[in-house]
């Protein structure tokens, strides 16, 4: 035997060895339904399934803060993907149900009483969403505070990078105005206070008009 086919034997050997093992896993899941309470054995079962998709968790990006990943051992045990999507196990503690809740209430993603098929539908979900995501990142991202916009690249360096945004200083024309306004109130008044002068002089002067004329 070439050295070549070892390889794939042993390669081989390890696919069966894992089918086995979870093949194994179900069994005593499905044991444990008898044995021991119904609660555990569900969670025995979404404990497969965590497993069988760790891989594709692992993958996803570690700043990708929309995932949850999460087993809760609650009355009824989840594997949360995310905070509107899980997989739980039906009434018949045999099925697997990957469910979204939606605003039009919750829908099934996909059903099966084996691991794989859940494990595709989870995983074709996550990778929509992070192109989704990918989609509604892309471009230029305007703030709405003013002064700053924000590129997709500068975005993604924000975390290491702090980026300050120096606005310049705003200049008020109200003290310009009130200054304006002053002057023109003071040359109004010294304008009629000149008025006045005069009109008042000219009244003195016709009032003693006879008087004075007598030294002319």
């Amino acid at each position: 035997m070439s050295e070549m086919q070892k390889k794939i034997t042993a390669v081989d050997n390890r696919l069966r060895l894992a089918d086995a093992v979870r093949g194994a896993q179900i069994s005593a899941a499905d044991r444990g339904d008898v044995i021991i309470d119904m609660k555990e054995a569900d969670l025995a079962r979404i404990e497969i399934l965590a497993q069988d998709l760790k891989p594709v968790f692992d993958d996803v990006p570690a700043d990708d803060l929309q995932w949850d990943f999460a087993v809760s051992t609650g009355q009824q045990p989840r594997l949360w993907i995310d905070s509107t999507s899980h997989v739980m196990m039906a009434r018949d503690r045999r099925t697997y149900r990957f469910v979204r809740d939606t605003r039009l209430g919750r829908i099934v993603v996909a059903e099966s009483p084996d691991v794989q098929p859940i494990s595709d539908a989870v995983t074709n979900y996550i990778a929509e969403r992070i192109v989704e995501r990918h989609r509604l990142m892309e471009g230029e991202r305007i703030n709405l505070r003013p002064g700053v916009v924000l590129t997709h690249q500068e975005n993604e360096n924000r975390s290491s990078t702090e980026h300050a945004s120096v606005r310049p200083p705003v200049v008020s024309s109200a003290p310009t105005r009130r200054s304006r306004s002053v002057v023109s109130e003071l040359i109004t008044v010294v304008t009629w206070f000149i008025i006045g002068a005069l009109a008042g002089a000219g009244a003195l002067l016709a009032f003693f008009w006879d008087r004075l004329s007598q030294y002319f």
